[in-house]
């Protein structure tokens, strides 16, 4: 089951005081970006972010899954209704992910 695009708007739209939020059709969900830096993924109505040492202190709940099969686990964030802490996870896990890679021109 794919995501509906009204959740995915709504994630993005809970963690835009963090930057410049997008989300970006992959494989059949959504990855999603804050200022060109991945740092989750929305799969099947559900909301991944990438783990992280910095992270893991501030979560409410730690709980680790595979946004879909085959997948290296995730934090799995169920509350994301509170915008202030949605955006301040995803803040600081931007800050310990590496810039994104250049691309290179043909």
């Amino acid at each position: 089951m794919a995501s509906s695009i009204d959740f995915v708007q709504y994630i993005v739209d809970q963690c835009s005081e963090a930057g410049e939020v997008v989300a970006k059709k992959m494989f059949g969900d959504y990855g999603i970006y804050c200022n060109g830096k991945i740092f989750g993924l929305i799969c099947d109505d559900k909301f991944y972010l990438k783990p992280t040492d910095e992270v893991r202190s501030l979560l409410r709940t730690v709980e680790f899954r595979p946004p879909y099969d085959g997948a290296k686990d995730y934090f799995y964030i169920a509350d994301v209704d509170n915008r202030d802490y949605l955006s301040r996870l995803v803040r600081e896990t931007c800050k310990v992910l590496p810039e994104p890679k250049s691309k290179r021109k043909k």
